[in-house]
């Protein structure tokens, strides 16, 4: 089933010590804006856990296999399109082929049809998609402290690092992370992207779904104790919508709590939806 509605999301989730999403260009230090503190988690990083949740909760289900997986080779992914297709790379009429294979491969992977993908790669080129659905870089409320903790490892690595330290085999190393840390990211659905795509109603459903569990199924000792806390969606009565994002997102507030200086616990904001500011024909769901 196609998508008839627009739709507008902010996602809330939290970090109690952990990090979320550390910065290789900063030793792993978990993301902050330079110029006022505030805790970064990437899109990449959130759509990353999407997919593995999608992975874990699917259980190779046709049309739902995942193209940008951990540690895949995207040309045999797009290989698959024109095996499938009985294309041949090297065939003379090449944009009939091209989009063949991409409506297959839009077909087959749950992320391509969601996130969009560039697949025009030398061999087996399947194009470029736009995804339907978009997310922000989720930014934290209030500025973070990055902690940085030593830790002692009671063993080493090989013999030869056992010698040299005379048997001590305890081993240093550093972990970082936020204290506590309340994250916003906002989200768009496109149905119009969604009709070139194949995104329907049952992969919107699914989506609501993993933004919702994601982080119970992507538990490491890095990262904490992350939970999403709040999923707000603004559902418009038809595909171009009636209102602009800005103004929908505008409308959510999240205030500390009176008394609260430093905040550790998501207990210590209040979250208010400004029903004022919703125009007439958007609907809005709390899903948490």
């Amino acid at each position: 089933m196609s998508l008839e509605n627009r739709y507008e999301f902010v996602l809330l989730f939290d970090v109690k010590d952990g990090n979320p999403n550390g910065d290789p260009d900063a030793g792993n230090l978990p993301r902050t804006d330079a110029e006022t503190g505030n805790g970064l988690v990437s899109d990449v990083c959130l759509k990353r856990k999407v997919r593995n949740f999608v992975t874990l909760t699917q259980n190779e289900k046709p049309g739902y296999d995942i193209y940008v997986a951990e540690k895949a080779i995207l040309t045999n992914q797009q290989k698959k399109a024109y095996d499938a297709k009985s294309l041949d790379d090297k065939d003379g009429d090449k944009a009939d082929n091209v989009k063949k294979a991409q409506a297959w491969m839009c077909k087959t992977f749950f992320d391509i049809r969601t996130f969009g993908a560039v697949m025009s790669l030398k061999e087996y080129n399947c194009g470029q998609v736009r995804g339907p659905v978009q997310m922000t870089f989720a930014r934290s409320v209030d500025p973070v402290v990055s902690s940085e903790h030593a830790i002692t490892r009671m063993a080493v690595a090989t013999e030869k690092e056992a010698k040299d330290q005379s048997g001590d085999n305890r081993t240093m190393g550093r972990k970082f992370t936020v204290p506590y840390g309340l994250y916003r990211e906002n989200g768009f659905v496109n149905p119009f992207f969604a009709d070139q795509t194949g995104f329907g109603e049952d992969d919107l459903k699914l989506l609501w779904d993993t933004l919702k569990n994601m982080f119970d199924l992507d538990r490491s000792a890095a990262r904490g104790l992350m939970a999403s806390r709040k999923l707000i969606i603004f559902k418009h009565k038809d595909k171009l919508g009636n209102a602009p994002a800005s103004v929908l997102f505008d409308a959510v507030k999240i205030e500390k709590n009176p008394g609260v200086e430093v905040p550790r616990d998501f207990s210590d904001y209040t979250v208010t939806i400004d029903e004022s500011k919703i125009p007439e024909g958007v609907e809005v769901i709390e899903m948490l």
